[in-house]
């Protein structure tokens, strides 16, 4: 992908990357409401984690201790970790990432983690007919 901000060839990250290896990169997310967050990011452009090789999933495990070491200089009192894949579950970049979230006890939104959007009653879909597959 010529324009994917994730690709660090194309320099749009340049001084977020906080630690890497030869796999995946680490880097602080900018956004100003999660003030305490990083995303794991492997070099090679992947739409989604299905779509990452056994050598990247080891990376992103070694990279997630070091997000936590890097996160708990904030104090959080717990963390929400997950991904986003495709569009429909709010992916935005095409580029598979693991979101690592410090989370505080004073946050408006404390204790209703990822599920919490989800599981709201407006978020139901239509009763459907369920067809058996061969």
């Amino acid at each position: 992908m010529n324009d994917c901000p994730f690709c660090l060839s194309h320099n749009l990250l340049e001084g977020n990357v906080l630690a890497h290896d030869d796999r995946c990169y680490l880097v602080k997310n900018d956004d100003l409401v999660l003030r305490s967050s990083v995303m794991i990011i492997p070099l090679r452009h992947v739409a989604s984690p299905f779509d990452l090789a056994p050598d990247e999933w080891i990376s992103t495990y070694q990279l997630l201790a070091e997000a936590k070491e890097i996160l708990d200089r904030d104090g959080p009192d717990g963390y929400s970790i997950g991904w986003n894949v495709h569009a429909a579950a709010g992916q935005s970049i095409p580029h598979a990432h693991l979101h690592v979230i410090g989370r505080f006890a004073d946050e408006p939104l404390a204790g209703q983690g990822i599920r919490h959007a989800l599981k709201r009653e407006e978020n139901r879909r239509p009763a459907t007919v369920r067809v058996d597959r061969p």
